[in-house]
């Protein structure tokens, strides 16, 4: 039998030095283990919560690039110049001539006149209709009645839209002013005057949906041959002939703007004729377009 040996309360829970090792490794690597998981969470949040911050920015800085698949029509008012000189694209101005209203009452008004300086010319201007006579208005007035004054008016030579390389424009010279009557009297005045012609170089053509902005670089007395059946406009040579003679004039009465050109290729006119008291002559003022409005 073996040999009984009592147990020494002092030494019962004693451990050996690796043993001890052991246990103090346990207790020690633990709490490391979990500090560095506690880390490793705390960083996946922090990042988490950078992305999400740093999308939100992006996303209220720079919204477009959320919105490029909205229609183009939502960003129109806002639209800016791509270039310093270009112009941002507003509204159409409104055309100062009613011509809804006034071809309701009549109907063969086409445009309307006004020559700067003379205020008195203010008029519209009619073209007569295909049946009737191109020269209805030199002798009617714009109720279709017989009337001496006429009315400034247009041939169907020429288009309503003042298309055409020359647009003639036919008015009385009316001893009273009406018409055409201040273009010309004889007297050195208006357009004839040097002072006035150097002040006063425009006319204004409004037609549905345009103004037409005019320069005036010569008017001249000219002979009474029909300019329209004169000239074929639609051959170069014949229209460089006339843009010639609007430039260097051959009359006395004359009064031309200095170095002025006309590009027969290119350049469109209007004339303004009106009799001078002399049944062999006209008295002409030509405009050459400079603008083209367009309008409501």
């Amino acid at each position: 039998m073996e040999e009984y040996t009592p147990k020494n309360p002092d030494t019962e829970n004693e451990f050996t030095i690796d043993q001890e090792d052991a246990i103090q490794e346990v207790i020690v690597e633990g709490p490391k283990h979990a500090k560095k998981s506690n880390k490793l969470i705390y960083y996946i949040i922090m990042a988490v919560c950078l992305v999400v911050m740093v999308g939100a920015i992006v996303y209220l800085c720079w919204p477009s690039l959320f919105d490029s698949g909205k229609p183009a029509s939502q960003n129109e008012g806002f639209k800016t110049p791509s270039t310093p000189t270009e112009t941002v694209e507003t509204e159409l101005p409104i055309n100062p001539i009613d011509f809804k209203k006034l071809q309701e009452q009549y109907p063969d008004a086409c445009a309307w006149i006004q020559v700067d300086g003379i205020p008195e010319i203010d008029y519209p201007i009619f073209m007569s209709q295909p049946e009737v006579d191109d020269n209805f208005y030199l002798d009617h007035n714009r109720d279709g009645e017989s009337d001496r004054y006429g009315e400034i008016y247009i041939q169907k030579l020429n288009y309503k839209n003042f298309s055409d390389p020359n647009t003639l424009i036919y008015g009385h010279n009316m001893s009273n002013g009406d018409m055409f009557g201040t273009l010309y009297d004889g007297s050195g005045k208006q357009f004839d005057n040097q002072e006035f012609f150097d002040a006063h170089r425009k006319i204004y053509i409004y037609t549905p949906g345009h103004i037409l902005e005019y320069e005036i670089i010569s008017a001249f007395v000219y002979d009474n041959r029909h300019i329209l059946n004169s000239f074929n406009f639609d051959i170069e040579q014949e229209r460089e002939q006339f843009f010639n003679e609007c430039t260097n004039p051959t009359a006395i009465t004359k009064k031309v703007v200095e170095g002025a050109e006309l590009n027969y290729m290119t350049d469109k006119i209007i004339t303004l004729s009106t009799c001078t008291g002399n049944d062999a002559t006209r008295y002409l003022v030509v405009g050459k377009l400079i603008s083209d409005t367009e309008t409501q």
